[in-house]
């Protein structure tokens, strides 16, 4: 069904501007045979040349001259007639009304012109509509890369990993937590912890700041109002409603790990400890870790 709207909507707008522009040349040709402004025919009604002063009886209109000259035109021969008079005549400027464009030919052009701007819009705003947006960085799938690769990275950052492109952080999830978790996340963010990931949005739910690693406690610790999660981002002090807010993930068949940044799934509820880690060192913060 969308195929075949996709189809037939642009047809439709290229056929109705076809016919539109049939009609309004087959206006103009009628226009041009046989109607006369108004200014027009009534020069023509005191000009003695085609029928005398107005109101002489059986004086042909300025209508009935024009379409005796267009029949005559329309069943001349081609046989070339010497003129009778071959000498050179004194120029005569073109009557105004004979010339160019006049004002209901340009009026019919100017509706024609924006009807099928307005058409070819149309169409234009239904294609864009049908065809899916081209959305790269944030709000689209990231592909981190392998996931051996990803947790090596991991490592190597101490525990941390930060995708720009993405707003998110990495870290890994352990195994031996896996039946709390199952109990506890949904599945687009299981397929990452089944995988040993998880990818957190690097917003604080509490105001929204952006919210630091700090590599002596191995949390996360927010330094605007001090809320404070641990390596997988679930809540453990401050003010935050909740943990952290995650990505759905997945794994493609190529051992990809894809982050789904276009997907942000509330963090877990306050109490919430799956890993059971405490902080491994000093806050970032200062004052108490816990």
């Amino acid at each position: 069904m969308g195929v075949a709207l996709f189809i037939a909507i642009p047809i439709i707008v290229v056929a109705g501007v076809i016919v539109l522009i049939g009609a309004a040349r087959r206006r103009e040709t009628l226009a041009a045979e046989g109607r006369l402004s108004r200014e027009t025919r009534e020069r023509d009604r005191g000009r003695s040349d085609i029928g005398g002063p107005e109101g002489a009886a059986g004086a042909p209109t300025g209508r009935e001259v024009e379409r005796a000259a267009v029949l005559a035109r329309q069943t001349a021969g081609t046989e070339l007639v010497e003129a009778a008079d071959a000498s050179v005549q004194d120029w005569t400027p073109p009557d105004p009304e004979a010339v160019g464009v006049n004002r209901r030919q340009f009026l019919n052009r100017s509706t024609v012109a924006m009807m099928g701007f307005g058409l070819s819009g149309f169409g234009a705003a239904v294609l864009a509509f049908l065809w899916p947006p081209f959305v790269t960085g944030f709000g689209a799938d990231v592909n981190a890369g392998l996931v051996d690769e990803v947790k090596q990275r991991v490592r190597d950052g101490n525990g941390f990993l930060y995708l720009p492109k993405g707003r998110a952080w990495i870290t890994e999830y352990p195994a031996a937590a896996l039946p709390k978790a199952q109990a506890a996340y949904s599945a687009p963010e299981l397929a990452g912890m089944e995988a040993g990931l998880v990818a957190l949005f690097q917003k604080c739910p509490h105001l929204g700041c952006q919210v630091p690693s700090c590599l002596t406690s191995q949390w996360f610790e927010c330094p605007c109002h001090g809320s404070r999660y641990n390596q997988v981002g679930e809540k453990r002090g401050g003010p935050a409603p909740r943990g952290m807010d995650r990505f759905a993930v997945s794994v493609n068949t190529r051992g990809e790990f894809i982050i789904r940044t276009g997907t942000v799934i509330d963090g877990p509820p306050i109490g919430l400890n799956t890993t059971g880690q405490e902080p491994e060192g000093p806050s970032c913060l200062g004052g108490a870790s816990h």
